[in-house]
């Protein structure tokens, strides 16, 4: 596909035909100009799977009375200054851990206002086994090896998680206390009701959201808003938090595939009427492969195996001359979530995603070292994708000798 000059903003839509073995792309230019039509033999979605113009964003009683400033992180204001205010952050995720220590740098206070507690974690911002090996090794080498170290550091302590969740929440709390000190209440704001890896764990750099609690710059408070009041809110125990200014750190919403809405052959196609095949493409849609990252590593290694992934398989269609790529099948394979989570995010968004199955290759392991061996080093023909010239969708009606033979062996 021949990128145009001008810069555009998002996709719309996109058209399967089987005939022409072809995508028609309709997208919007960000500076209103006229939508733009593209053609294109296969699509590599690289959007993510968050809403990036629209958050989570619950409303509160007597919002109108207050006479602060209410601001979503997502859409920060560029005039909004916040030096010497109170600042209260709805939230205990990764983006309030994260703005809590930053805010509390020139806020009078800032606290973080949240309904139940997340797993936090400290973790140093520089790695000292990586510097090591810089100093020491080769950069290539070093690399690698500081790579796989932190690969396997986190499998390792994944897999202890969800094996042993009871002695996991001892640790991770107890991680807490340590940063905290022995009188700090731990049990009430750092001990969640739900085990590791249930919701994302929540890593903060140095311990910054820990040292501006120790300091008093900033303090955590778990309750739930009764009410807005002029100056502040009014929570379910009585309280008053004085505000300035009330950040809603309250969640994100899903979007896959960026909101395009998909046709086959002039029919509708859902996202959350398929199945995910490889953690990448999807059910009966041909030719689209989506970078898709793990929920609890790096997003780059699932992304990394999927770049490698298409590359084999656009080489393996080429030297055959093939036009059409479609995962098939899915019989008993008892559909379940993609996303094993239990985060509200998540939860909102189930009846909006893509289904994973029972069994390989429609189950998504999470794991990099599964996914390399069944990834990377699968065989692309494996009797599910299926593959074929450019005039029909090939398909599991087609009897197993034909599509071996249309797709090269």
């Amino acid at each position: 596909m021949t990128r145009p000059t001008s810069r555009w903003d998002y996709t719309v839509s996109a058209a399967w035909s089987s005939q022409e073995a072809c995508w028609t792309v309709e997208a919007e230019q960000a500076d209103g100009g006229p939508p733009l039509t593209l053609r294109a033999r296969f699509l590599y979605a690289c959007s993510g799977y968050y809403n990036y113009e629209e958050a989570h964003r619950p409303t509160f009683a007597g919002e109108a009375d207050f006479r602060g400033r209410i601001v979503q992180p997502q859409f920060w204001p560029e005039d909004l200054d916040y030096a010497n205010q109170q600042v209260v952050v709805l939230g205990s995720g990764a983006t309030a851990v994260t703005l809590v220590p930053a805010l509390a740098k020139a806020a009078a206070h800032v606290t973080m206002l949240q309904r139940s507690p997340s797993f936090i974690v400290s973790q140093p911002s520089a790695d000292k086994i990586a510097n090591w090996l810089h100093r020491y090794l080769p950069n290539g080498l070093a690399h690698r090896l500081t790579r796989w170290k932190n690969v396997l550091v986190q499998i390792g302590l994944y897999t202890l998680a969800r094996r042993r969740p009871a002695q996991a929440k001892r640790q991770l709390v107890g991680l807490a206390k340590r940063q905290l000190g022995p009188d700090y209440d731990v049990n009430t704001h750092f001990t969640p009701r739900y085990n590791p890896w249930d919701q994302r764990v929540c890593l903060v750099p140095d311990g910054d959201l820990f040292r501006a609690l120790r300091k008093g710059r900033a303090e955590v408070v778990t309750d739930e808003i009764d009410h807005f009041t002029p100056t502040g809110l009014r929570l379910k125990s009585g309280r008053e938090l004085p505000a300035d200014l009330v950040v809603l750190a309250t969640g994100l919403k899903i979007k896959i595939l960026g909101g395009i809405t998909l046709t086959i052959d002039g029919q509708p196609r859902h996202p959350a009427d398929t199945i995910s095949y490889r953690g990448m493409m999807l059910s009966d849609v041909p030719n689209l492969i989506m970078a898709f990252g793990y929920t609890n590593a790096s997003w780059t290694l699932k992304v990394d195996l999927t770049a490698n992934y298409f590359c084999r398989l656009l080489r393996y269609m080429d030297r055959r001359h093939l036009a059409i790529a479609v995962p098939h099948g899915g019989d008993n394979l008892h559909p379940q979530p993609l996303l094993d989570f239990t985060s509200g995010y998540v939860q909102r968004a189930t009846a909006e995603l893509p289904k994973q199955g029972s069994r390989r290759p429609w189950f998504v392991h999470q794991n990099y070292l599964k996914d390399l061996l069944n990834i990377r080093y699968t065989r692309i023909n494996d009797g599910t994708l299926q593959l074929g010239p450019a005039g029909r969708m090939p398909g599991p009606g087609q009897p197993k000798e034909t599509q071996l033979a249309t797709a090269g062996g």
